[in-house]
């Protein structure tokens, strides 16, 4: 069964402050996080309802995990449950979420347990040669790609088809993943319009929606934190969406 509920409109009252202003910068415009690096809005309730709707019936869409990353994906579970925000209560193996959602953490499949617990989605990337590979992710609110065409792909082929990801730019973003610091993540953002307001949006490379429409009723902003796991020395790239009615 499909879930309708992937095409409820879930929205924010308000964008954070500050975060169009940052999605304008020029790419790839990292900045240091200042704060706890995982936290929760006031759509938590609605879209970890709707995250687990999505899990529990299309589980292949939404999660992915090739059998050499699970050590990284591991270790990202791990650096999440110590870093838990307000609101989260957890004793052992046992999270009781801010909507009263409780879960034992599955250390076989990690990403479930980050999909069923946090707001953000995440990507595990870890360095094979001289590029970062996705290796894992937990992928419930795409906007406009398939996790099934990116899993296993080096950056570049991530981006592709997306024209501003210029070889200048991919350069720069490799730096910045081999850069990033343990204990010191980074953060970006981007905001584009839409006509749909449906967080689970799904594309393959060859049907491109076109976004970006001036007249478009809403205004869908991803904040990306790229964090470095201390074990495993991968790179945790995570979005936390926020939509709301444009101005």
């Amino acid at each position: 069964m499909k879930v309708h509920a992937m095409k409820q409109v879930i929205l924010q009252d308000v964008m954070p402050d500050g975060q169009v202003d940052v999605a304008a910068a020029r790419l790839p415009s990292m900045r240091p996080v200042v704060g706890p690096w995982l936290f929760c809005d006031a759509a938590y309730g609605a879209q970890m309802a709707l995250r687990r709707a999505l899990l529990a019936t299309q589980l292949a869409d939404v999660l992915a995990q090739t059998e050499d990353g699970l050590p990284a994906s591991r270790s990202f579970l791990e650096t999440a449950f110590a870093d838990l925000p307000d609101g989260f209560e957890h004793s052992d193996e046992m999270v009781m979420c801010p909507d009263g959602h409780t879960l034992r953490l599955d250390w076989d499949a990690p990403l479930r347990s980050v999909a069923e617990m946090l707001q953000q989605d995440v990507c595990i990337l870890e360095k094979r040669g001289r590029e970062h590979v996705m290796t894992g992710a937990a992928l419930c609110f795409p906007a406009s790609w398939t996790l099934a065409q990116k899993i296993g792909k080096p950056l570049v082929r991530i981006h592709d088809p997306v024209d501003e990801y210029t070889d200048r730019i991919a350069a720069r973003v490799q730096r910045l993943f081999d850069g990033v610091q343990d204990g010191k993540p980074m953060w970006r953002a981007n905001a584009l319009r839409y006509h749909d307001a449906a967080l689970h949006q799904p594309r393959r490379e060859n049907d491109p929606r076109p976004v970006g429409a001036p007249d478009a009723p809403y205004l869908r902003s991803e904040r990306q934190t790229v964090l470095r796991l201390p074990q495993s020395g991968a790179v945790a790239f995570m979005i936390h969406t926020t939509v709301v009615k444009a101005d």
